[in-house]
């Protein structure tokens, strides 16, 4: 029985609609059990789950050091004020988690990952694009990157070598995310109420320690539009990812609710840490909330509330990269690579956690300026690739889900308006507005106030691009016919 809100004709009521590849094996809601399979339709038989686990599946990743430091970044490196920072990262995050709501609102009505459903822009081939980037972006980037704070949060703790914190942290990551789908959201889920708690009295203690009043360092709108840009970047990291846990519900379960507790987790937990981190940089020297991160966003707690926050940020590292090495394994697979195992997803996951770990040892003695220039490059890609989807799913508003359905496994499913608007918006807008340490556009370089808004730029020239293209090659067929 299809819910208030959802149009019975968009819910599929077949187990297997026709034309599509079906998930193959018995997987059900077993949590110690590897999930079969690769990025393929969920049968019905096999659907399962309640849109509030999404609240704690979006909440627990969040929790973690690398949330706190965006807002570090928004004092210390970029130069703004506690209010600045706090208007910033509500905006930034604000942005993503209304994306990450409204994209996790159509899992269960296709039944597919997120980067399946991004054939329909792309066309099956060229989705290659988006879902190569995701996953080296999921399964390699941010890996490395929560490693690393995992790693840190531990060696501070234990004073055990990095290397060996290292191993431990990635170990427990890659075993999680090998048996797949049930298990991640119970790891999620009993992971949430420590992690809440502790950092909700850790926020607490360091908010009445921090400086609110304390001046800027001259941040101005660059500094601003920087610190939106970082916050939005973290948020929207999640969105390649937002179906990926919501596709196994049942097609009639309510899309608000989706949207509501995916975009509620995510929006508190970021806005929370990240104003946690402004107000730790504001009671700190810039070389100190720099140059070691996690010794002072601690060095402000007592004691025990100090260990304890160390473990956590340990604990939520895990939490957040069980997700993007699960969801980075799901791209590679969507990208039309053939491999005929039955483990092929579990298989995959295994070989982005090694590659990961190796990149997250390299990046252990620069790990802060890694981290910012990654936060804006993750923005520069992911919203020419939400312009793309969002239109898309407005052109494609009135057609039957049936035929949708069919076209996320037609090899012959062309759609070059998305490759060639996506590499438009991308290309333009790195080369005018991009403000990183490796290359500064031809705006910034003249007027530094400007900041970076190379997202918000290539957002809208793919807008344009993809609608124009399909507004001329749409209305072709419709004049022959007329003719």
């Amino acid at each position: 029985m299809a819910t208030g809100e959802q149009d019975t004709s968009a819910v599929i009521t077949e187990d297997a609609p026709e034309g599509v590849q079906v998930r193959e094996g018995d997987y059900g809601s077993r949590v110690i059990a590897v999930e079969p399979g690769g990025a393929e339709f969920i049968p019905l038989h096999e659907r399962h789950g309640r849109p509030l686990q999404l609240f704690w599946t979006w909440t627990s990743p969040n929790l973690e050091f690398a949330t706190v430091f965006v807002g570090v970044l928004a004092i210390a490196a970029f130069g703004l004020n506690f209010t600045q920072a706090v208007l910033a990262i509500v905006i930034g995050t604000g942005v993503g988690a209304i994306t990450q709501g409204i994209l996790s609102a159509r899992g269960p009505s296709h039944g597919v990952p997120q980067m399946v459903l991004s054939r329909l822009g792309f066309g099956y081939w060229g989705n290659a694009l988006p879902a190569g980037l995701n996953s080296i972006t999921a399964g390699i980037g941010w890996f490395a990157v929560n490693s690393v704070s995992g790693t840190f949060a531990l060696n501070t703790l234990l004073h055990w070598p990095k290397p060996l914190c290292l191993v431990i942290i990635v170990a427990a990551q890659i075993a999680i995310a090998f048996f797949g789908y049930n298990l991640v959201h119970a790891f999620e889920r009993y992971a949430f109420p420590v992690l809440a708690v502790i950092f909700a009295i850790a926020t607490i203690v360091i908010l009445t320690k921090s400086h609110p009043g304390a001046p800027s360092h001259g941040g101005g709108s660059g500094g601003f539009l920087l610190a939106t840009g970082a916050a939005f970047g973290y948020a929207v990291g999640w969105n390649p990812y937002a179906a990926d846990y919501s596709r196994y519900f049942k097609p009639d379960t309510s899309r608000k609710a989706i949207a509501l507790w995916s975009g509620l987790g995510l929006f508190l937990s970021c806005v929370i840490l990240e104003v946690a981190g402004a107000g730790s940089a504001t009671a700190a020297s810039v070389g100190a909330s720099l140059n070691d991160p996690t010794g002072t966003f601690t060095g402000h707690l007592p004691t025990v509330l100090a260990d304890l926050t160390l473990l956590a940020i340990a604990l939520g590292a895990v939490a957040a990269n069980v997700l993007n090495i699960y969801s980075g394994a799901l791209s590679f697979v969507a990208m039309g690579i053939k491999l005929p195992l039955a483990l092929r997803r579990a298989i995959t996951a295994l070989v982005f956690g090694v590659i990961g770990f190796i990149v997250a040892l390299t990046a252990l003695p620069d790990a802060g300026s890694k981290y910012t220039q990654f936060l804006l490059i993750i923005a520069y890609w992911i919203a020419p690739w939400l312009a793309v989807v969002f239109c898309d799913q407005f052109l494609r508003r009135n057609e039957p889900l049936g035929e949708i359905e069919r076209m996320l496994f037609d090899k012959k499913h062309t759609n070059w308006a998305g490759p060639v608007a996506m590499l438009a918006g991308m290309g333009l807008s790195i080369w005018l507005f991009s403000n990183q340490t490796e290359y500064i556009g031809v705006v910034p370089s003249h007027w530094p106030a400007v900041g970076d808004i190379t997202f918000e730029v290539g957002f809208v020239i793919t807008a344009v691009v993809y609608l124009t293209w399909h507004a001329i090659t749409d209305r072709r067929p419709a004049a022959a016919k007329t003719a």
